[in-house]
């Protein structure tokens, strides 16, 4: 089975579009090759809108990934004050999933969380009262 390739020449494509013309009216050629519209300026001095930039910066994600990836003991300090000690398991975009040693495994959401920080960063409790307190003395 031979397939024979039809080419049209240009001539029978100038034939066509007059011949089109002549059938209507007003003598506008419509094509789907973007006729401008009325009241539109043409396609050459239209400007492209820049996007604005992406809101998320994936912060966020990266800070979570390296902290499971190392398995960092972190401290939650919820909104209440109360302090959840564990790992991070896993994140999705509302909650937290916390490993605990002594205690068993939670699910936080984030919107309870006030912030987070590494354990190792903690403060003993003795200094923070010195630092703050009134009395103590400067050198």
């Amino acid at each position: 089975m031979n397939r024979k390739l039809i080419r049209t020449t240009l001539a029978d494509v100038k034939a066509r579009r007059e011949q089109a013309q002549q059938h209507r009216p007003n003598g506008a050629a419509q094509s789907g090759m973007g006729q401008p519209r009325p009241g539109q300026p043409p396609p050459s001095s239209q400007m492209r809108k820049r996007q604005p930039p992406s809101t998320e910066t994936h912060a966020e994600i990266y800070y979570y990934k390296k902290q499971i990836d190392a398995h960092t003991l972190m401290v939650l300090v919820l909104e209440d004050g109360e302090e959840i000690e564990g790992t991070i398991e896993w994140y999705d975009r509302g909650a937290l999933k916390i490993n605990r040693r002594s205690a068993p495994n939670l699910l936080v959401l984030k919107r309870h969380i006030k912030y987070i920080y590494k354990a190792d960063e903690r403060m003993p409790q003795m200094s923070r009262v010195e630092d703050n307190s009134p009395h103590a003395t400067e050198s």
